[in-house]
């Protein structure tokens, strides 16, 4: 990591001198302009426990001035070097920032918690070090973070009135909703964490529980598990967040497999105070990734002009901006929004008029990708996955397909599945698959969520309403729409019993559709 970071900055250094004055006279002024001081402390953590900390202060601080403080928890896994290139960026500009090893990781002390309370009482102990040991300025406090940061960002927002600001990127506002989506376990995002806590860290006795039963598919005790959860989802400490009103900036990528863009969009229309929503390209924490090595990143670019604003009170005009900022997955720019409710205002639903049946356990392959890394191909190279249709064994996979469209459709938002199920057998599951499907048959995929039943009535139908995970995605004119329904995907556990079947029906009382937001031109 740390001969990474320094081969990354100092390609970023190579690459501005060629845009600037003449190397030599460039590194005349770097040498002129000092460097902001770096320092490794331990700071004392709930119940004592040590946490492994650098802080980083502006340039000649030497105590009579006070600065805005910026406390940055390391993301799951990740060293206490992580934010150093950004804390460096941010001290130039006038910060003191203190990152902090998330307990039970790397060398800081105790086990780990998952973003619980005494990960909570860390933050506030953090800001209470900062403001004794360094230039800080306690009436200008803010938090941010990637993955695990943003998670714990958000949560000590919610019991720390003095932080005033916050970016949470990459993070996560309902931790069961984002692993737990549809009642599915998400096997290949639990796993990864897993396993990374496990090489990384020392997980609690709590963790090693939640997580034994929930890859295991031990779910007697789910109740205990969901409330684990809820405990750790700002989205249940909501109240107190907006009673704090600190300045909120979410960020998240549309394919993120560890925390989906969904849980962030609902929780964005439940703040009242300032706040801004950004979604980009990519998979988990893959936005923020460049940013991380000291080179240009829209991310963090945007957290730092909400900093300034909220924190210094810079007129940079990001209060006035759209606050909702959209890049689509295309090679389009960003789009701006009032609101989430504007992005998917014009909706197009597609009827599902034909009953398909379909054998369970065997993977008709329709696939959601691999966990970091089909979206990543997707950010960069605009390779999602693909399947193709025609191919599709129809025994295995239930299909259906609009006309092909005379104009492309701007796909934006969340896409919404209502039909009716009727099953074999009392437990099942299923994954919904939107495709972008070409004149050769070849689907790209656009989006897929899966959906978990128990204790159903065998041979009883019921309604299901299903929120495929939100993306921007541009259908180019002349191709079709197709939603396809099987019921195995690496990515998630599957609950059905051998043999068992699933039927797809709309009945004319309770019509089944598909709900596409179109962006109108």
């Amino acid at each position: 990591m740390r001969a990474a970071l320094t081969l990354a900055v100092s390609a970023s250094l190579v690459a501005g001198a060629a845009l600037g004055p003449a190397p030599a006279a460039r590194a005349a002024e770097v040498a002129e302009q000092p460097a902001p001081a770096v320092r490794f402390v331990d700071i004392a953590g709930e119940g004592g426990t040590v946490l492994k900390a650098n802080v980083v202060t502006p340039a000649g601080a030497d105590g009579s001035a006070r600065y805005p403080v910026i406390v940055l928890p390391t993301s799951w896994a990740m060293p206490q070097i992580e934010y150093l290139a950004q804390a460096r960026q941010l001290a130039d500009s006038g910060y003191v920032v203190v990152s902090y090893n998330s307990r039970g990781f790397w060398q800081s002390g105790g086990e780990i918690e998952t973003a619980g309370p005494k990960d909570v009482a860390d933050a506030s102990l953090v800001i209470d070090w900062a403001l004794a040991h360094t230039p800080a300025d306690p009436a200008k406090v803010g938090m941010a973070g990637v993955s695990y940061g943003a998670g714990i960002s958000l949560l000590a927002a919610a019991h720390d009135k003095r932080i005033r600001a916050v970016a949470a990127l990459s993070g996560w506002a309902d931790l069961i909703d984002s692993i737990y989506s549809g009642r599915t376990q998400h096997l290949q995002a639990a796993a990864l964490l897993g396993g990374a806590g496990f090489l990384t860290g020392r997980p609690g006795p709590e963790l090693r529980r939640i997580l034994g039963d929930f890859l295991s598919s031990h779910l007697a005790e789910e109740d205990k598990m969901i409330a684990w959860g809820r405990e750790r989802s700002a989205t249940t400490h909501l109240d107190a967040l907006n009673a704090s009103h600190p300045a909120v900036m979410l960020g998240n990528a549309w394919g993120d497999t560890i925390f989906p863009p969904n849980q962030y969009a609902s929780f964005y229309e439940k703040l009242t105070g300032p706040k801004r929503l950004e979604f980009r390209p990519g998979d988990h924490a893959t936005a923020e990734a460049t940013g991380l090595f000291g080179l240009p990143n829209d991310t963090w670019t945007s957290a730092h002009r909400w900093f300034d604003h909220y924190l210094k009170g810079a007129d940079n005009g990001i209060d006035r901006e759209r606050p909702v900022q959209l890049k689509p997955r295309s090679d389009g720019g960003y789009e701006g929004y009032p609101d989430w409710k504007s992005v998917q205002a014009n909706q197009r639903k597609f009827a599902l008029d034909d009953t398909h049946g379909i054998l369970t356990g065997v993977d008709s392959g329709a696939d959601g990708g691999i966990v970091m890394l089909s979206n990543t191909l997707d950010q960069f190279l605009k390779t999602p996955p693909v399947a193709s249709i025609p191919l599709l064994p129809r025994a295995f996979a239930a299909v259906w397909q609009t006309e092909r469209a005379a104009t492309p459709q701007r796909v934006r938002g969340t896409v919404r599945l209502h039909t009716t199920v009727t099953p074999t057998a009392g437990d099942g599951t299923f994954v919904a698959y939107l495709y972008d499907v070409g004149p050769l048959g070849l689907g790209k995929l656009v989006s897929n969520a899966p959906y978990t039943f128990h204790e159903r009535t065998p041979g009883r139908p019921f309604a299901v309403d299903l929120e495929l995970f939100s993306t921007a995605y541009d259908v180019p004119a002349g191709h079709r729409l197709a939603l396809v329904v099987d019921s195995a995907d690496p990515l998630y556990i599957a609950h059905n019993p051998a043999g068992a079947r699933l039927s797809f029906s709309s009945p004319a009382d309770d019509p089944s559709y598909l709900s596409v937001p179109l962006r109108a031109e």
